[in-house]
Formats: structure tokens, C-alpha cells, sequence
């Protein structure tokens, strides 16, 4: 009678082991992808004030440079696209054309003295690189969260979890093969 009782007990004692790591691993889990989800909503608010600084940039160019208009529609183009993007994938497309269009546009400035003396632009220049910068660690942050994301439901065995729960590996921000190459801009 008393081996019954210390079988009963062995296997309700693996039971409330088993289950704890279970209810542990699904919370991990979860708060994982809560993390991932907050640190994405952070580099999209980044992302919106650069958006949000982009029209009184380009205004204040075009007053100097109105014949630029390839360059401006680009950059239209580009934030229009951003502010559609649904995914995180189209979010990171997009923003690697923005920051292109941002490159040839802020490039035209070189070539105005009287623009790069303005301190309207001066100032809108200023916010903008405070803003990539912001955009920056919003960015490293987020792939930070990814890869720990990433490692944590590829792990045994929280692996397993993942898959019933139907998580799948999260994309990170990368560098667009654009940004290797300085952008090139014509004043003919």
C-alpha cells in the first residue's frame, strides 16, 4: 500500500514538473513576441517623424532646387510606400528606398550654397539626422529582440511549444545593398 502511494505521488510530482515547464515555456514565449511586437511599434514611431519631417524637408529644397523633380518624386514615392507598408517585411523594403531618396535629395544641397545657408534647412537637416539616429537604435533594438526571439523558439525544447503555437522566425532590419554605394546625383 505505502509503494502505491509513493508511485501516486512520483507521478503527480512529474505531472506539476512537467507542467510548469510547459506553462513556463509559453509564457517565455509570449512575452518574446510582445517584446519583439513593442520593439517594432518603437522603430515605426521613429520611422513616422522622419515621415512627418520629410514634406517641409523637401519644400524648403524645392524652393532652390525646383527642377530636381526625379529626386522629389522619389522621395514622394518612397514615403508613400512606407506609410503603406502592412508587414515588417514591406516596412524594411520601404524604409531601404527611403533612406535612398533621403541620400540623393539631401545630396542636392551640395550643390546650393544659398540652401545650405538657410536655416530652415539647416534646422530640418539637423532634426532628420537626430531622427536616423533615433531610427538607428530603434533598429538595433528590434533585431536584438529578433534574435533572441529567433534563438528561443528555435531551442529544444521550447521549440516544440512554438510549433504547436504556430510561431515562426521574426525578419530583422538589415541594410539595403543600396546603402553600400554612395548615392550619385547630376547638376546638368
Amino acid at each position: 500500500m505505502k509503494k502505491k502511494y509513493v508511485i501516486i505521488t512520483a507521478v503527480i510530482a512529474i505531472i506539476i514538473i512537467l507542467s510548469g515547464i510547459a506553462i513556463n515555456c509559453y509564457n517565455g514565449l509570449i512575452n518574446l513576441e510582445e517584446n519583439v511586437d513593442a520593439s517594432y511599434s518603437a522603430v515605426q514611431v521613429q520611422l513616422q517623424r522622419r515621415n512627418d519631417l520629410i514634406p517641409n524637408l523637401v519644400s524648403t529644397i524645392k524652393g532652390y532646387a525646383s527642377h530636381e523633380t526625379e529626386v522629389f518624386t522619389a522621395v514622394s514615392d518612397a514615403r508613400a510606400r512606407l506609410a503603406g507598408a502592412a508587414t515588417i517585411e514591406e516596412t524594411i523594403s520601404a524604409d531601404g528606398e527611403l533612406s535612398s531618396a533621403l541620400s540623393r535629395l539631401l545630396a542636392i544641397s551640395e550643390a546650393y550654397p544659398e540652401l545650405k545657408a538657410n536655416e530652415n534647412f539647416l534646422s530640418l537637416q539637423d532634426e532628420l539626422a537626430g531622427t536616423e539616429n533615433r531610427i538607428g537604435v530603434a533598429r538595433k533594438d528590434y533585431n536584438d529582440i529578433v534574435k533572441n526571439y529567433n534563438v528561443k523558439i528555435r531551442s529544444f525544447p521550447t521549440s516544440i511549444f512554438a510549433n504547436i503555437m504556430g510561431l515562426d522566425k521574426k525578419d530583422m532590419f538589415a541594410a539595403n545593398i543600396e546603402a553600400q554605394n554612395a548615392p550619385s546625383v547630376s547638376f546638368e
